[in-house]
């Protein structure tokens, strides 16, 4: 078992455990946003969808962007490193750690902005499209690798990072793609007009 709270929040393993214990808390948040929307006019099947699509956009993305924000052993004690050239990072994990370490931060990089990508065209119709997703993922990404510099975290701010976010973000809003919102559906979140008098 993690012991203190160390433990729970500043480790790898205590961040997975925490998503998956939060997972009964995101569903209820999920049930009470839908619930208020329908209470106030929403149609139920929009209710539900933005709803989920809110909660889970945050649900899926925060635990990664907490675990790779994880200060390393010199944190504060060594600069900011960067690495600009693409790919030259993942050649040295595959050279230093071999091809499962490789698959793991592959994997790991592409995961980040997944939620993101999968669920926000599903959410907000200005978003559905692929070009602005990239954007959206690269833009985030880019934000992450300068707080890790300037916040000095004893990790690596790299090109490589940026671009597998950035293409994670855009294969999972390829695979929501069918289930994107139109322009003529953005009025779902807004209440259904009360009838006339007389009607």
């Amino acid at each position: 078992m993690l012991q203190g709270w160390h433990g729970w929040v500043g480790t790898f393993t205590g961040v997975v455990l925490l998503t998956v214990a939060v997972l009964p808390l995101a569903a209820l948040m999920v049930w009470a946003l839908a619930r208020r929307r329908i209470v106030t006019g929403t149609r139920p099947g929009w209710a539900w969808r933005m709803s989920l699509a809110e909660v889970g956009i945050v649900y899926g993305t925060v635990p990664w962007i907490w675990m790779i924000m994880l200060p390393g052993e010199r944190a504060g004690a060594v600069p900011g490193r960067v690495s600009l050239v693409p790919l030259r990072d993942l050649f040295t994990i595959l050279a230093d750690g071999g091809p499962v370490t490789a698959t793991g931060q592959v994997v790991g990089n592409l995961l980040v902005f997944a939620a993101l990508g999968f669920l926000a065209p599903l959410r907000f119709a200005a978003l559905a499209s692929v070009p602005r997703i990239l954007a959206l993922a690269a833009g985030c990404s880019v934000l992450v690798e300068v707080a890790q510099y300037v916040l000095r975290l004893d990790r690596v701010s790299s090109v490589d990072d940026v671009l597998l976010n950035t293409a994670g973000a855009g294969l999972a809003a390829l695979a929501s793609r069918r289930w994107w919102l139109a322009p003529a559906e953005t009025s779902s979140d807004r209440p259904r007009p009360a009838p006339a008098p007389g009607r």
